[in-house]
Parts: C-alpha cells; sequence; structure tokens
C-alpha cells in the first residue's frame, strides 16, 4: 500500500503566496488530526550554522506555529547540540546562533528548546527493536512531547547520500552519545599535539576512563562508554571523534535511531521537506553552496520513508544545474546524489528504514491543486 504524499511545487501569485499554500499543504496532509488541543508540540528542525544560508526561512517556520497554534496545539522550535566541536556544541551557543539565524521568537512566535538538553546529555534510553541496537539514546524533550512535526531542509549529504526527515528525526534528535553511537565504533583519540593537560577533560568523565599521568590525556577504550563529553568540554579541540564507521552501517543506525526517536508518538507525527537550495553538502558547515538542481517544491507526509523517497525521486527527476559540485547525471533521471558523493549508496537508510517498520517507499504523489479564485 502506498503512502500519500502530498506535493506543493514552487509557483505563486496574487491569489496564494508560497506562505499560504505552505498552510493548506499542512493542512492536506491531517496537520488536525497530529495536533491536539492543550498538548506540548515539538518542531524539529535544523537552526543552521553561522555563515550557512540554505536552512529553511525563519518565516515559513512561523506558519508552521501559528498553524499549530491556531489547533490549539503548544509550539516548541528544538534542534539537538552537535557531537563535534563548533559553534553549536553546547545550548547557550546553539540557541544564540538560532537566534542570529531569524529564529527569535519575535520572528517564529514560538520558544526555543534544545531537545538534549545544556551540554547534549538530556537524554533516555529508548528500546528499538534494530538489526544493529537494541537502544538508542534520543533526547529528552523529543520524547515528553505529545506530538512531533519534523521541518527538513533535503539536501546532499557527504555520509548519507541525502539528508531529509529520517536523518533530522536520527541524528537530529539524538543525544551526544546516540550521535557519536551512530558515526563511531572506538573511542576518542586525544592529539598529544595540542593537549595543554588542563584537566577539564579528567573531571567531565564520569566513567574514570582518562588518565593523565603520562604527561597528556590517554583515554582507556575499555573504560569508555562514547558518551562524548569530553569532546566539547576540550577547548584546544584535543579530543578527536574517529569517524570510522563505515557509510552503510551509519545509514542503518540511523534508520533504527529514527525508529526511537518516533517512539510512543503513533498518529502523533507530521513531516514536512522543503526541496529548496538542494546544496551538496549538510547544513552543519559554515557555508551553503550553489544548489545543484532548481527548488521544486515542499512535501509533507506522515509518512518519512515514502517523504524521502519522494524528494529523492524529484531531485533525480530534475535537470542539475552547471557550474555546481554536481559532476555527473545531470540529465533528467540521472542520480544527483551519485553525482555529488559517488561512493555512497543513499537508498540503504530508505531500504532499512522500511524494513525496521518505519513507514514504507512506496508513495503516491499527491500534487496540491490550484487555489480556487476567492473574488
Amino acid at each position: 500500500m502506498a503512502s500519500p504524499v502530498y506535493f506543493a511545487d514552487m509557483r505563486a501569485g496574487a491569489r496564494e503566496n508560497l506562505h499560504t499554500k505552505l498552510e493548506r499543504l499542512l493542512d492536506s496532509c491531517g496537520l488536525d488530526r497530529v495536533v491536539d488541543r492543550g498538548k506540548i508540540t515539538a518542531i524539529k528542525l535544523h537552526f543552521g550554522e553561522r555563515g550557512g544560508h540554505a536552512y529553511i526561512r525563519p518565516t515559513f517556520v512561523r506558519r508552521v506555529v501559528d498553524r499549530v497554534k491556531e489547533l490549539g496545539g503548544k509550539p516548541f522550535l528544538t534542534d539537538s547540540n552537535t557531537l563535534y566541536p563548533g559553534e553549536r556544541k553546547e545550548a547557550v551557543s546553539a540557541l544564540s546562533c538560532a537566534i542570529e539565524n531569524g529564529f527569535a521568537y519575535a520572528v517564529v512566535n514560538a520558544p526555543l528548546v534544545m531537545c538534549d538538553g545544556l551540554r547534549g546529555h538530556s537524554a533516555r534510553r529508548v528500546p528499538v527493536p534494530g538489526e544493529l541496537l537494541k537502544e538508542v539514546d534520543i533526547g529528552l524533550e523529543i520524547l515528553e512531547a505529545d506530538a512531533l512535526i519534523v521541518l527538513s531542509h533535503f539536501k546532499c549529504h557527504e555520509l548519507t547520500g541525502f539528508g531529509g526527515a529520517i536523518k533530522n528525526l536520527a541524528m537530529g534528535c539524538s543525544s551526544r552519545t546516540g550521535k557519536l553511537e551512530q558515526h563511531s565504533t572506538v573511542a576518542p583519540q586525544v592529539s598529544s599535539k595540542h593537549c595543554t593537560t588542563c584537566g577539564a577533560c579528567l573531571k567531565a568523565c564520569a566513567h574514570e576512563a582518562i588518565d593523565l599521568s603520562s604527561g597528556t590525556a590517554v583515554i582507556d577504550s575499555d573504560r569508555c562508554v562514547g558518551c562524548g563529553r569530553c569532546i566539547t568540554i576540550c577547548e584546544p579541540q584535543a579530543i578527536r571523534i574517529q569517524w570510522n564507521e563505515e557509510s552503510r552501517l551509519v545509514m542503518k543506525k540511523m534508520a533504527e535511531y529514527a525508529l526511537g526517536a518516533v517512539s510512543g508518538k503513533t498518529g502523533r507525527q507530521l513531516y514536512v521537506n522543503f526541496i529548496t537550495q538542494v546544496s551538496p553538502a549538510c547544513d552543519c558547515y559554515g557555508y551553503s553552496d550553489a544548489p545543484i538542481v532548481p527548488d521544486l517544491g515542499i512535501l509533507a507526509s506522515t509518512d518519512p520513508v515514502a517523504l524521502d523517497q519522494a524528494c529523492a525521486d524529484l531531485v533525480n527527476q530534475a535537470v542539475g544545474l552547471p557550474d555546481t559540485a554536481l559532476r555527473s547525471g545531470h540529465e533528467p533521471g540521472g542520480d544527483k546524489f551519485r553525482g555529488v558523493h559517488p561512493r555512497i549508496d543513499w537508498e540503504v537508510q530508505l531500504e532499512h528504514a522500511e524494513k525496521m517498520g518505519l513507514g514504507r517507499r512506496a508513495y503516491q504523489l499527491v500534487k496540491l491543486a490550484p487555489e480556487k479564485d476567492k473574488w
């Protein structure tokens, strides 16, 4: 059975602009069945990095917030702390970045809450029937919310081929521990060249896995549980993540983490993907490269797998733009994701997500009809 995926193209005019078209898309997809009066609704998005500009525009997010409020829901915007050291490694910096990128209350009409707390460790282990994982570490505020709306900027990704709703659920809703579990199978390493033996990592480690007696910090891989506390507490950035997990396994873990993120929210989930400014890499960088295809539209579904499959198909059916990072597959039907990242089997995340029961790859694309003349 195919899952319905609703599609609003980029056409707009005096009768209906793209913001009001988004509202109609939400209503067509059944937002009123997802949001209950008086219930807390998490709106998960990527707040963007300083220097980037391809993330979803705050004015579109405002329309989602306002529609949730009209239905009686209590929305908040949420994202998670990053695994790596940087601008968004803890909540103070991450929320400051979000506000600078336009997600201030005055613009979006909702509070900002980091779903995994101050330093990325406010989380709970959730059981999943995974092939690789039996538990996943999900941000507490995602689990505590009554409903979940996931807004994703659909783009290419250097590790997973593309990033959409599945990745936003998995990486975006997990704690720092969860992010490390998806990316790596080994303990972080310490660069003796950069270590100042300040002892901050020793104090942060709750598992006595760090030793300074040799004149530099050393992490005991047998004691390390992969919580990631030491990584972002280290100001000289001497503690490095070992990004050793192969792409296929990262994507499988992602699918299993996504399953954990929606735990307890049957019938209370809605996913919206923006196929705009389809950049060749993740929005976590401090820049946004030229889009590889034209802007195609906004899609929504209650099935994240069908939604991502539909978006991937639309991108591949488009004509690739010249003078971009796209090296092959410019023709309609060409594989745009392999055209940017040729070694990535991006279908794995869709295949495994379907196998795990997160959704179906089969979809029925329902295009929004033009708005009728109200005059």
